[in-house]
């Protein structure tokens, strides 16, 4: 198996690429340390039309441009001023569709993600949540922000874990109540590995 093509992240399905981002291995390669997880817990944005989104009435700013790039860019934001949160932009140039990577099981340099996430064992929540996901993997807002995913800093590889639907968990997207009715789309995506 192998890194995933442009043509995977140019799909203009949102909610399914956040479903077949599940069981797809995560890579950074960061201050020449490189780690590895599975993810394991995504959420769909779709762009103009979602109130969730920061695209919503396609509004572009400093910190939203890069969501209308073309799909397989990263789109990493500061939240609360404190948490680098890693998303992975779809769909077709100016149609600002993204995937909230906010889980993954660590598979490669656990010693490293261990170091940055300040822990000597490998616990549940060690890489459960978006900010500790990017914490865990060196991905910096200043740094990762509009990088092809295509490149050799951060990419996703399929290694064929086959996913049975199933075992999708799916609820509404977290920490959106602002959104109103679109808070409660069945946008979370989740299984247990």
């Amino acid at each position: 198996m192998s890194k995933l093509s442009r043509d995977f992240y140019l799909r203009n399905d949102v909610v399914q690429i956040s479903k077949d981002l599940l069981g797809k291995y995560l890579f950074t390669f960061v201050d020449g340390k490189l780690t590895a997880g599975i993810i394991s817990e995504t959420e769909a944005y779709a762009g103009v039309v979602d109130k969730a989104s920061h695209a919503y009435g396609n509004r572009r700013t400093a910190r939203t441009e890069t969501m209308f790039a073309q799909g397989g860019t990263s789109y990493v934001y500061l939240c609360y001023g404190i948490h680098s949160l890693f998303n992975v932009v779809t769909n077709e140039q100016d149609i600002p569709h993204a995937v909230l990577i906010r889980a993954i099981k660590p598979i490669k340099g656990i010693e490293t993600i261990l170091e940055r996430r300040k822990s000597d064992k490998i616990k549940k929540e060690l890489t459960v949540g978006p900010g500790k996901v990017s914490m865990a993997l060196g991905i910096h807002f200043k740094k990762h922000n509009n990088l092809d995913l295509i490149g050799n800093q951060i990419w996703i590889e399929d290694k064929g874990i086959k996913v049975n639907p199933n075992d999708v968990i799916i609820g509404p997207r977290v920490g959106v109540d602002y959104a109103g009715e679109d808070a409660l789309l069945p946008y979370r995506f989740r299984i247990f590995i």
